[in-house]
């Protein structure tokens, strides 16, 4: 009688352990699928190509292949904190997240709008490259350093710099990106 307790307990337990580990195989497949599909490991390199691997950058990436700032800046070196190790890929994973749930989810806009975490890095970096022109002498020559102010992005004055005014896929309709069809 405990024999056949014994072999039907052990029998469910094996029958559940099978479940479970086939449930995580079909887990980790998909996990890998997902990550190769989604080319993931791009994410983690300062490539600009990476940029547009979701059609919706584009735009942003053809504005900024024909702007001068393609010679001596990438996307990471103007969208991605420099200070530290740890805040530069702790923002690449936060903003990653968001959007790979976006593109998943089919939620992307079509007019691409940057958010306050990305405005503030951007203005870091504006600052961390450029800082050798806003502290010239010849710019505060009338008496207003309009470079030093907090509430003034970079991009109040310099609207066009690298992206133009692009905000939309329409807004370049006949650009070409290189490599692309």
């Amino acid at each position: 009688m405990f024999k056949n307790l014994n072999n039907m307990i052990f029998g469910k337990l094996t029958k559940f352990r099978i479940i479970i580990l086939a449930l995580i195989g079909v887990i980790i497949g998909l996990a890998l699928t997902a990550f190769k599909l989604s080319n993931a490991v791009s994410y983690l390199s300062d490539q600009p190509e990476t940029c547009i691997n979701c059609h919706v950058m584009t735009p942003e990436y053809s504005t900024w292949f024909h702007s001068s700032h393609r010679e001596n800046a990438n996307c990471n070196d103007c969208h991605v904190p420099h200070n530290n190790f740890v805040r530069k890929y702790w923002f690449k994973a936060n903003d990653g997240l968001r959007h790979a749930t976006m593109f998943t989810l089919r939620l992307e806009p079509q007019v691409i709008q940057i958010k306050s975490a990305g405005k503030e890095v951007v203005q870091e970096n504006c600052i961390r490259c450029h800082t050798h022109l806003i502290n010239e002498v010849s710019l505060l020559a009338d008496g207003k350093d309009m470079h030093n102010s907090p509430e003034r992005k970079c991009w109040d004055c310099h609207r066009e710099v690298p992206h133009s005014r692009v905000h939309s896929q329409a807004a370049t309709p006949n650009s070409r990106v290189p490599g692309l069809k």
